[in-house]
């Protein structure tokens, strides 16, 4: 039996388990996709929020606050990337102003640093030249960011795992029963058993509250559509460009990210399916008119791909972090939608405090609080980069052109603990398959290295995990 078992490797699930690591204990996290970072955790604005948006007093402007001030360090002591670009809210028109003083007073009440309402044009358009001529002012605030939501999710689960927690992949958890002194988790695996259950299950969260406490929520699949643009277009601003936020929040954003591109969205739809993650035309549209409302000239011809995530959208709009009053030993992480990225930090410490106080537990000696990501040569000097690859000679072996990704550093992704199983594996730890043609040229080469390393047959190999095979025969067999 496990003193704890986390559900779910998101961003919140692997911050919980991260943060589980610093104390003596034997816990396991269980997804049920082939990685970490494979639901809401991978598909969002990878933005790090400043904290003027939630409602005065809630857990999520609390949290939003203490991630965004923890960020920097645990960029530093996890090695993501991470840079504090500064945010602006557009105001459109004179008399909507007042709205804007509303956003900055609440920011206030947060304890959001620095903020300021700027109404001078000429400062405005100085710090942004691209803004629309339109503007009649903007909610400037200096803390907010922008951060790889791969490679953080990636660096929370990698610690925790070097700390001793245990990570259970391909494993969907399906029921939860209470046994005497904990509970039994059926999973798609068999029967694990612990005393506490941390439910970070993301869109599924509310399925699995719902198991074991009279008192339902209810989440809903929130859609969100994406336009990703090319490194060329990726100076187009320097700050993340966010309207003023209406009825579905903070409205269709431009930002540029940190590895260079710009990225336009999302859209908010609410629907029923927790899988629709399928991109739609008229989504692609509202992207297109709603950007270019606060942003003249978004250079849309230099699109790479769409996307789209699901946020989970609970009812009360605010986060569930607490132990359930009906259900002892059940500690729900729920309703993590946006600021969730931003707050995850803080969502792991409280998840951690929370289990720690009820059980007691003693701090982890061993605790190693730092994790070096993977090599990019790309940030060495030439004469380092040279030695690199004499010592090493896949350094010196592009395989992603568009990204300048090399051999060596799909090799440390598939090697490195929870180390990469899948071409999306590989795409979110070293950016191969992500520049401009999208993996068009580096996949078969991606595909041979996991055939190589693994010692798999090429017709195991998946873009995904599960059924998402990418060769389904040889020419021979069709002779």
């Amino acid at each position: 039996m496990y003193d704890v078992i986390i559900i779910g490797a998101g961003v919140a699930g692997s911050a919980s388990a991260r943060e589980l690591s610093r104390y003596k204990i034997n816990a396991c996290v269980l997804e049920k996709e082939e990685d970490v970072c494979c639901g809401t955790s991978k598909a969002n604005s990878a933005i790090v929020h400043a904290g003027y948006d939630a409602a005065e007093g809630s857990l999520m402007a609390k949290l939003n606050v203490e991630g965004n001030e923890m960020m920097p360090k645990l960029a530093k002591e996890l090695d993501f990337p991470f840079k504090q670009c500064g945010s602006l809210v557009v105001c459109l028109d004179e008399k909507e102003l007042p709205g804007l003083q509303a956003l900055y007073e609440r920011g206030l009440k947060n304890g959001v640093r620095a903020l300021e309402v700027i109404t001078d044009k000429g400062r405005i358009h100085a710090m942004e030249p691209n803004l629309t001529d339109e503007v009649a002012g903007v909610l400037y605030a200096p803390t907010a960011g922008i951060v790889c939501p791969f490679n953080l999710n990636i660096a929370l689960a990698e610690n925790a795992c070097i700390n001793g927690i245990a990570f259970k992949f391909n494993t969907e958890v399906r029921r939860i029963c209470r046994l005497e002194g904990g509970w039994a988790l059926e999973t798609s695996q068999g029967f694990y058993k612990a005393k506490y259950v941390v439910n970070a299950a993301g869109l599924y969260a509310d399925v699995f509250h719902n198991m074991v406490s009279e008192t339902k929520i209810h989440i809903t699949p929130r859609r969100g559509d994406y336009c990703l643009l090319d490194k060329n277009a990726g100076s187009h601003v320097s700050h993340t460009i966010f309207a003023l936020p209406g009825k579905y929040g903070k409205g269709v954003l431009v930002s540029p990210t940190v590895h260079g591109n710009l990225i336009v969205g999302p859209t908010a739809v609410d629907i029923t399916d927790k899988e629709a993650t399928a991109t739609t035309r008229e989504g692609m549209d509202e992207l297109i008119e709603k950007g270019g409302m606060n942003v003249k000239d978004l250079p849309m011809r230099q699109v790479i791909t769409s996307f789209a995530g699901l946020r989970a959208h609970e009812d009360g709009h605010e986060f569930i972090i607490k132990e359930l009053e009906d259900a002892p030993g059940f500690v729900d992480c729920a309703g993590i939608e946006s600021p969730g990225l931003t707050s995850c930090p803080a969502i792991g410490k409280m998840v951690a405090e929370i289990l720690a106080r009820k059980m007691g537990l003693e701090l982890n000696p061993g605790f190693h609080g730092t994790r070096k990501g993977i090599l990019s040569p790309n940030e060495l000097t030439k004469k380092e980069r040279m030695k690199l690859i004499k010592e090493k000679p896949a350094y010196g072996n592009i395989v992603c052109r568009c990204e300048l990704v090399t051999e060596g550093e799909i090799l440390d992704a598939i090697h490195r603990p929870l180390g990469a199983r899948s071409l999306d594996g590989i795409k979110r730890r070293t950016r191969a398959g992500m520049g401009r043609c999208q993996s068009g040229f580096c996949s078969p080469r991606s595909m041979d290295i996991l055939r190589r390393e693994l010692g798999l047959p090429m017709g195991e190999i998946t873009k995904a995990g599960g059924k998402s095979k990418l060769v389904v025969g040889t020419n021979k067999d069709r002779i």
